[in-house]
């Protein structure tokens, strides 16, 4: 039986794109291999969203010939956004690359695999289909006890800086029914921490039912005990949804919205389709129905055209926020978004000495926040052994912090209360009081 081993790079999406290959592959009768060293398939699951990214994944397909001249019948396979943006060139620049198939051909690759072992040929299959929902096919899960559960698909937004929307199609949503079947398996098969996914879950519309009501029935899914989301896009995000995450007690404190400047000629610069005003607004809605929310974000510096007193009004505006935890990023150039061809763009030692500016504030701010957590009783669902002690267990709590406390691993999977008495980095560190068996 022929062992497949999938190797992920970027986001959840694609984390959760693995795992829909593991099933597609898996129900097809190939076998998963839990190392890449037991694999005669091994597939690369791709991002594009930054050159870095793409050069990383393509460097280590170069990196793996050598596993062929040990085992000419092996078979090196590219899937996801970077497959879908340069197609069939790559079997001609990467000769030890045997197939590459984009983000909406998935359901065709035991044919594929199967054709390059029996015909020895090189095959690729890029074409973006809009309708393409994955639907009636489980995911086969990592090891953990998170789960993500991908309830659409696509973007409709063409942020003038992004490639997404060319690379995964538009917009579409699975249906309501799907997604709650795969929800409570999820919750049957052990993942009680259940992440839904989709580049901006708040526009998901199956054609009956919309995001907040969707998010209604989630929480009263029994299987699970806790429901996140990611990722939100501030022109959508709606009353309803807050009021949702304000009322279900199974929605966790915690809300990823990306910001990305605070400066409105820039937001309308990057396609954005809202202001600083309308954003700020959403923060206080947030905090006035959940006190104790944790708020984080992506932001983006050095856009072309910025001037000082955009970024000014950035930093400002993370000064007042305060969130929790930034992504801050300096503005990197994709060929083939609006944004790359405009003319002003920022000198690369501006952006570096802007973004060092806004993550020596973050940290700051960051440090406090969780400073401010020392003391307070917490609950954590444990999900593996410290990486620094065997005699320590990490966990997540509800708002997204880790934190790592003494204990015994068989508390793995299990709901514990701790008493945070230290915060170090970006980790809390806690002492057990109270255990909840699942």
């Amino acid at each position: 039986m022929n062992k497949f081993y999938i190797r992920t790079y970027g986001c959840q999406m694609n984390v959760a794109d693995s795992e829909l290959v593991a099933g597609i592959l898996s129900d097809a009768g190939f076998q998963k291999a839990d190392t890449i060293d037991e694999a005669d398939i091994i597939i690369f699951n791709s991002c594009t969203v930054r050159q870095h990214a793409e050069d990383r994944v393509l460097g280590r397909i170069t990196s793996e010939a050598k596993r062929k001249k040990q085992n000419p019948n092996m078979l090196i396979g590219l899937i996801g956004c970077v497959a879908q943006r340069r197609g069939d060139e790559l079997l001609d620049e990467i000769k030890s690359l045997d197939l590459v198939v984009g983000t909406d051909q998935y359901r065709q690759l035991p044919e594929i695999i199967s054709s390059c072992m029996k015909r020895k040929e090189h095959l690729f299959a890029d074409v973006q289909n809009n309708i393409e929902n994955y639907e009636n096919i489980y995911p086969v899960r990592n090891k953990g006890v998170n789960a993500f559960v991908t309830i659409m698909r696509g973007c409709n937004n063409f942020c003038s800086y992004c490639i997404v929307p060319y690379v995964r199609g538009r917009e579409r949503s699975r249906d309501q029914k799907e997604i709650l079947r795969e929800i409570e398996k999820a919750g049957n098969d052990g993942f009680k921490d259940v992440t839904l996914l989709g580049q901006n879950v708040n526009s998901y519309n199956d054609g009956e039912y919309t995001f907040p009501e969707l998010l209604e029935k989630a929480a009263h899914i029994r299987s699970i005990e806790r429901l996140r989301f990611v990722t939100s896009h501030p022109k959508d995000i709606s009353d309803k949804v807050i009021e949702v995450m304000a009322a279900e007690p199974k929605l966790c404190e915690h809300l990823h919205l990306p910001m990305q400047s605070g400066s409105n000629n820039i937001l309308k610069k990057m396609n954005r389709k809202y202001t600083s005003e309308r954003y700020l607004g959403i923060i206080h809605k947030l905090r006035n129905e959940m006190p104790d929310i944790a708020i984080t974000t992506d932001v983006m510096v050095g856009f072309p055209e910025e001037t000082e007193e955009d970024f000014l009004q950035t930093y400002n505006l993370m000064k007042q926020i305060r969130f929790d935890y930034a992504f801050t990023f300096k503005y990197s150039p994709r060929e083939g978004t609006a944004a790359d061809s405009y003319a002003e763009q920022i000198p690369e030692k501006t952006r570096l000495e802007r973004l060092q500016k806004l993550i020596e504030l973050q940290e700051q701010i960051t440090f406090e926040k969780y400073q401010e957590q020392i003391g307070r009783t917490v609950q954590v669902y444990v999900e593996h052994t410290s990486k620094k002690s065997d005699k320590e267990l990490s966990g997540r709590t509800r708002d997204n912090k880790i934190a790592v406390f003494p204990g015994d691993r068989k508390f793995i999977g299990t709901f514990v209360d701790i008493e945070i008495i230290d915060a170090s980095g970006w980790t809390l560190k806690g002492k057990q009081i109270h255990h909840t068996k699942l």
